[in-house]
């Protein structure tokens, strides 16, 4: 991801350079670049974007204005004035079309499989299953769902549910937007492979990992990572290796707590756990290559950045 960031910021075209002031890598960014409709496909969120009411581009901009120095045309974007709004829309066009749609088959496969593995933590444990496996910084303690966050901050949710949204581009830790007002939102972050959007290729016999855990065990728990509804058949097949040898590894895997098996109906699917997302983010290794230290935020406006150890507490019920 490092990689990817430094050679988007080095090439980004002008048109879409604005948007790195609205969704800078960390703090606060404009609850309106990230709207609850408009989700089935890319130009349906711009239009989103772009249909925000001048009473909520006004409030987030001014939030936006009170931590950091914003330009004229920010100014007269706040006001709605049409030309701004289409300048908007032309730096978010530009942007996706430059900086994710080239990615996007693995971005949306990546998602695709977080979902899966909630679909399959759902119909395991229920609702309970559901929220205990969505990332480590994310308790349930029924009925609070407790998040660490930047701000110490309650969020009742008044029976109006709450949205889960897997993200390639969240970085460490869930977020959620900042006016409790909107419809309540958790941005948590997926499981990447590694060199995630980098294309790195890991050379057999140099690369760290699979020093330190061995060519195929290291495969497998990549693949695991990939597709947190990984079976052991899968593994078996992609990694050319009986299923035997594939449950083996699974087992030494599990056994040293990098992953976690749970058995829906007549399989057994395997996923990462936190100790396991910490190895492949290069957190466990204090001297690894730069392959495996933790990717960078991506200047993304359809994620944001957290960071910090405080809680949010959204009141289920």
């Amino acid at each position: 991801m490092r990689g990817w960031r430094g050679r988007l910021r080095g090439t980004l075209a002008p048109a879409a350079r604005p948007l790195l002031l609205l969704a800078p890598p960390r703090g606060y960014s404009p609850d309106f670049l990230t709207p609850a409709e408009g989700v089935a496909c890319a130009e349906s969120g711009i239009e989103a974007i772009l249909s925000v009411p001048r009473t909520r581009l006004r409030m987030d901009m001014a939030t936006l204005g009170r931590e950091q120095q914003l330009p004229s045309w920010a100014r007269v974007l706040a006001d709605g004035r049409p030309e701004a709004l289409r300048g908007l829309g032309s730096a978010l066009r530009q942007y996706h079309r430059q900086a994710l749609r080239p990615h996007w088959r693995q971005i949306a496969a990546t998602v695709d499989a977080d979902r899966a593995a909630r679909a399959g933590a759902f119909l395991a444990g229920g609702t309970d299953g559901l929220l205990a496996s969505l990332h480590p910084a994310i308790t349930w303690e029924p009925p609070v769902l407790r998040v660490r966050y930047p701000v110490d901050r309650d969020l009742h949710l008044q029976g109006r549910g709450l949205r889960l949204v897997p993200s390639f581009f969240c970085r460490g830790k869930p977020i959620c937007l900042r006016d409790a007002e909107l419809t309540p939102v958790l941005v948590y972050p997926v499981v990447r492979t590694l060199g995630a959007l980098d294309q790195i290729a890991a050379t057999p016999g140099t690369d760290t990992l699979a020093r330190l855990l061995g060519r195929t065990r290291a495969a497998t728990l990549c693949m695991i990572a990939g597709s947190e509804h990984t079976t052991g058949h899968e593994i078996a097949r992609r990694l050319e290796i009986s299923p035997a040898s594939a449950s083996e590894h699974a087992t030494v895997l599990r056994d040293a707590g990098l992953i976690r098996s749970l058995r829906v109906r007549n399989t057994i699917r395997h996923a990462l756990t936190p100790l396991g997302m910490e190895l492949l983010e290069g957190r466990t290794l204090p001297a690894v290559p730069d392959v495996l230290s933790p990717p960078a935020a991506a200047p993304d406006v359809w994620s944001r950045t957290a960071a910090g150890r405080t809680r949010a507490e959204a009141h289920c019920g």
